[in-house]
């Protein structure tokens, strides 16, 4: 770990707001990635997000620094999205409201609706399984790290990647031909 990382979160234990304010801004996106790609929904990922920091710096004086920081943190934060995955298992299910803007272009609506469908077959994969590709795709993390995120085996943490993208794949080559065909059966 870098002497200064080390260095603010050390000044983060004495107190000093500059310097929480700093560790957070410094790991908020890729934080707030995790935590949209679990959950699909911008909201619910702002309020991971916020409950993620909230816990790392009320139990930043728990945190082995003989480890590495940034693994701790986003278990931390893989467990907030599991606990509003969970929740939201227990809510009535409600379809969720689309925005659409005039003046976006095709490739940009392109794009969109990729990853709308994307984040829709994401939703579908098992918690466990949807983490473990967003931290290997999104993150970049290697399989050893996502292992250690998610407190698992190194074999379970590439069968779980693995596993995702074959039910991924499936699943929009699935939504692929049913498009298709239910275009080409139009009058």
């Amino acid at each position: 770990m870098p002497a200064s990382l080390l260095g603010l979160i050390t000044t983060c234990l004495a107190g000093d707001q500059a310097a929480i304010t700093e560790l957070v801004e410094l790991y908020r996106s890729q934080v707030f990635g995790l935590c949209f790609r679990m959950l699909g929904h911008r909201q619910d990922a702002e309020d991971a997000t916020q409950e993620t920091f909230l816990r790392v710096l009320n139990n930043l004086n728990q945190w082995d620094q003989q480890r590495p920081f940034e693994p701790w943190l986003l278990a931390i934060a893989s467990n907030r999205c599991r606990t509003a995955l969970a929740k939201r298992a227990r809510r009535p299910h409600l379809d969720s409201l689309v925005e659409t803007t005039s003046t976006a272009d095709a490739r940009q609506q392109a794009r969109d609706a990729l990853d709308e469908e994307l984040n829709l077959a994401l939703n579908h994969l098992r918690p466990e399984h949807r983490l473990a590709f967003t931290l290997f795709h999104h993150h970049e993390k290697s399989y050893l790290e996502i292992a250690e995120i998610l407190n698992c085996p190194l074999g379970t943490a590439k069968t779980w990647v693995h596993r995702a993208r074959r039910a991924l794949i499936h699943r929009l080559h699935t939504r692929k031909v049913i498009s298709e065909t239910h275009h080409h059966a139009m009058p």
